[in-house]
């Protein structure tokens, strides 16, 4: 009798060993998490306070990291002032500063968008991105998509405004975008790829304002190109240990203890570069002007370069590579550098022209 109840209780744990234990519930992820800041937020910005409900969306766009639409934003004013550099602003062309603006603005949050839905996996391994949106939860991968396509949709309302070249220029950036989230994976030098992709503003605001491209046109992109290579690189010097432990790649791991001296040599590429395509707007509004104009075209393109100069060589003295906190504010600063060059660049020529008078 009682080894045959042994016998019974022997079976039904052997049973229960070979059933197997139903799978874990799957949770209806990544809709239903509260919303939450994300690492390298502007502190008491104004997505903090737009409603609950447009928020994980808004800093899946980077709403609450502006510089991102001023670095996107500042090639393309850069390229239509180049375009201008004898002063002789169009209705339509101040028009397209802000268009042009508007476009940085939606095509920099697609652009966030996409990257997040690509990076998904990526981000979650990494203590600065882990709580971005998608890795945390608080937007679903379809509505991610859905808001991507939105965010394209006015960047097409954006394009179909430009002049015709300047639209087809434009469309020619596609590739490069797509592309973009998978460099990290293959190469050293992501920096480089996104250096194309963040400028190819600047050949499309030349374009809207010249109505075509001309050699100074494409020094200056790869100018801009060469300055971001070096501005992204401060960025990735926070990533360097995380990056490491997952095995994606940046210019910052490939430099290391050498990253100061490949962004100053990227920064000294930069002013070179830029510098030269002034120098052959400058002949072109001699040209075209007459000398009075092309003065000014000399003075606006030397206090431009200068000032362009200038706050880049204080990032390279002032970085601190091994602080997280300094590549952060060394990277936004270059908001400052590079609207420091337009501006100057813009206003020079019509405020030396106006004395002139």
């Amino acid at each position: 009798m009682v080894s045959s109840q042994r016998d019974k209780k022997r079976a039904s744990a052997s049973e229960r060993k070979l059933t197997p234990s139903p799978p874990p519930a799957i949770v209806p992820a990544m809709s239903h998490a509260p919303d939450r800041p994300v690492q390298d937020t502007v502190e008491r910005s104004w997505v903090a306070r737009a409603p609950e409900a447009l928020r994980p969306f808004l800093r899946l766009a980077r709403y609450d990291r502006p510089a991102g639409f001023w670095l996107l934003a500042i090639p393309c004013w850069a390229g239509l002032t180049l375009a201008n550099l004898n002063g002789a602003w169009s209705q339509a062309e101040f028009a397209y500063i802000f268009l042009l603006g508007l476009g940085a603005v939606a095509m920099r949050g697609a652009g966030c968008t996409y990257n997040d839905i690509v990076d998904r996996e990526l981000d979650a391994q990494v203590a600065r991105t882990a709580q971005r949106p998608l890795p945390a939860g608080t937007v679903s991968l379809r509505n991610a998509w859905l808001f991507l396509f939105a965010q394209c949709g006015v960047g097409l309302g954006v394009l179909l405004s430009l002049p015709r070249p300047a639209q087809l220029v434009a469309l020619l950036a596609i590739p490069l975008v797509a592309a973009y989230p998978f460099m990290k994976r293959i190469t050293w030098f992501p920096q480089a790829w996104l250096g194309l992709t963040f400028n190819w503003g600047a050949l499309v605001g030349y374009a809207a304002a010249a109505h075509a491209l001309h050699f100074n046109a494409y020094f200056l992109f790869a100018g801009l190109a060469v300055w971001t290579f070096g501005y992204d690189t401060i960025y990735a010097l926070q990533d360097v240990e995380d990056d490491a432990l997952i095995g994606v790649k940046s210019t910052a791991r490939f430099f290391g203890r050498a990253s100061r001296i490949a962004i100053a040599v990227s920064y000294a590429l930069c002013i070179g570069l830029v510098g030269y395509a002034c120098f052959l707007s400058v002949i072109f509004a001699y040209a075209i002007s007459g000398p009075i104009v092309g003065r000014a075209a000399v003075f606006a393109a030397l206090i431009a370069i200068a000032a362009f100069a200038a706050l880049l060589s204080v990032q390279v003295i002032r970085l601190k590579p091994s602080e997280s906190a300094s590549s952060l504010f060394w990277f936004k600063f270059n908001r400052e550098a590079g609207l420091a060059f337009v501006l100057t660049l813009g206003l020079a020529p019509v405020l030396v022209q106006m004395a002139i008078a």
